[in-house]
């Protein structure tokens, strides 16, 4: 067979195959034709009651309006990291213990109270409460979590508690 042949049997389907094509193309330009329509509508709604210097104002304002907000968020930021830095010092840490200093004679009047930072730096508070003389005060520095001078139990029980103190800080 030769090529002449060949295409005169095959003729009506290569019609036939050109016309689903054409009908596959025809369908193709259906369906575009109808998404632009849509978006010529929308297009029109966004841009009804603004001309284009109006829209470019407004975009305009909109991107200073970013610009200030990325300033003024720097300065958030650079705010709260001083925040944070001071709270390392803050009291964050507390125990106290209350005891009877004289057994059984003044009740529990008496109290040891520690106070830390985030560090374990800090002091303690104790206030010994005698009936007959009054009230002695004794303050005792804190460093990492240990004091130079010796600790009674009690404040060695309110430095522990302190210590083991979940902070409001996290």
């Amino acid at each position: 067979m030769n090529l002449i042949e060949l295409m005169e049997e095959n003729t009506a389907y290569f019609i036939l195959g050109q016309a689903i094509f054409l009908l596959i193309i025809l369908l193709i330009t259906v369906i575009l034709i109808i998404k632009q329509r849509k978006l010529n509508k929308k297009y029109k709604k966004f841009m009804q009651g603004a001309s284009g210097r109006d829209l470019e104002a407004i975009i305009t304002e909109k991107i200073t309006d970013i610009d200030i907000l990325k300033q003024e968020t720097t300065k958030i930021h650079k705010e709260l990291d001083n925040i944070n830095e001071n709270l390392l010092t803050a009291v964050q840490k507390i125990g106290i213990v209350k005891y009877d200093a004289f057994m059984e004679m003044g009740g529990k009047l008496s109290f040891v109270l520690a106070l830390l930072d985030k560090n374990n730096d800090g002091f303690i508070l104790n206030s010994v409460h005698s009936s007959r003389e009054g009230c002695y005060t004794y303050l005792k520095e804190i460093i990492k979590g240990e004091s130079f001078l010796e600790l009674s139990k009690e404040e060695k029980d309110a430095l522990n508690q302190a210590i083991k103190y979940n902070d409001f800080m996290g």
